[in-house]
């Protein structure tokens, strides 16, 4: 498969994450969808981002070593507002801060809409504080749009992910909500849904 990493514009990009996409036809690919005649709901699945090519929906980056790191989905939606925002719109400002690790978004329903709420493993010996707080809010602004701005910035110890090495938003969406997780054997860690279960800092 002529599998690609692109950037925003449609660029081909090497170690920097992007959407994986497919710039050539393959022989597992679908032909079209059932009750679809004309064709504009299978479009709409895989080639409205670029143009005759197909975009698979995930984020992800080449190694140096020309393998696939595969992060998760991209086109994860949040509604604060009512306004439709992608997760990978965060993760991609979120992550160019060295001192953080890895981090998950998800959207909290709350007072009768839903509100952004930023997680954060931080860097070994590396603090959450409100400084950085602060310019991680504001570069979404800059980067991306007032709406994308977290309402909680919250640090954490560890981030649940699939054995593939995934990280899961809905088991965490789930778990804020008091919801149970089903499937947690797909989890590589899942014991990390505890931090996540009963926030103080989630009820205000």
């Amino acid at each position: 498969m002529k599998t690609e990493i692109f950037d925003e514009q449609g660029n081909a990009i090497e170690r920097e994450k992007g959407e994986l996409v497919c710039t050539a036809a393959f022989p597992s690919m679908p032909i079209g969808f059932f009750n679809d005649p004309d064709g504009e709901r299978y479009r709409a699945a895989y080639f409205d981002r670029f143009e005759n090519v197909w975009c698979h929906g995930d984020y992800a980056e080449v190694t140096e070593h020309q393998g696939f790191i595969i992060y998760g989905r991209s086109d994860a939606i949040l509604n604060p507002g009512g306004v439709r925002i992608g997760t990978a719109e965060i993760y991609r400002i979120v992550e160019k801060f060295p001192q953080v690790a890895e981090s998950v978004v998800i959207g909290q329903q709350w007072q009768d809409d839903v509100r952004v709420i930023l997680f954060l493993r931080m860097q070994p010996a590396i603090a959450l504080d409100e400084s950085l707080c602060q310019k991680i809010r504001e570069a979404i602004r800059n980067g991306a749009s007032p709406r994308h701005m977290p309402a909680k910035i919250i640090e954490v110890p560890d981030i649940p992910r699939t054995i593939s090495g995934k990280i899961v938003e809905l088991a965490v969406r789930d778990t804020v909500h008091g919801h149970t997780v089903n499937n947690t054997d797909a989890l590589a860690n899942p014991e990390a849904l505890r931090h996540f279960r009963n926030r103080a800092e989630l009820e205000t």
